[in-house]
């Protein structure tokens, strides 16, 4: 049993990492035995397809083919954000619990389809954004929470 609220938190950050991860992996799962690659379906007719693809690079496609260098970055990453859950168990907020979570949940996914696969299975399509995944919101999320509560702390400061 957790003895803090604090400790209960640090749980939290850990099963929203661990959820993310498998909601992930068990979405790229479905769509890669349901859709054949560069296949697209359209959920909202010119507004929201799933379409398979297999991305090499990071956001948005750049840098691609460059395995060993995201395998090395998104590690360090991971690492960073459980060493900063054990580590600064008191200075974080819930909020930035919740969004090392997220980005903790997120990078694995998506390291885990590096190690795995070579590749990163994306497949939601707005057709005005390149395709992503569930580990890619999960990133993104996670960063604008981190990026709003730094904001609310300065102008706390200030």
């Amino acid at each position: 049993m957790p003895k803090s609220l604090t400790d209960m938190s640090i749980r939290l950050s850990w099963l929203i990492g661990l959820t993310v991860f498998l909601f992930d992996q068990l979405a790229k799962q479905y769509i890669s035995k349901n859709l054949s690659l560069g296949r697209s379906i359209p959920v909202i007719k010119n507004v929201f397809h799933l379409t398979l693809v297999h991305n090499t690079g990071v956001a948005f496609g750049l840098f691609k083919n460059r395995q060993v260098l995201f395998i090395i970055i998104t590690s360090i990453v991971i690492l960073y954000i459980a060493l900063a859950l054990f580590l600064n168990r008191k200075q974080n907020s819930l909020s930035s619990r919740i969004a090392f979570g997220l980005i903790l949940g997120g990078a694995c996914g998506n390291l885990f389809d590096r190690l795995k696969l070579g590749f990163i299975i994306d497949f939601f399509d707005f057709r005005i954004w390149p395709v992503f995944n569930i580990a890619d919101s999960a990133i993104t999320l996670g960063v604008a929470l981190l990026a709003i509560e730094a904001l609310f702390a300065k102008k706390r400061k200030a």
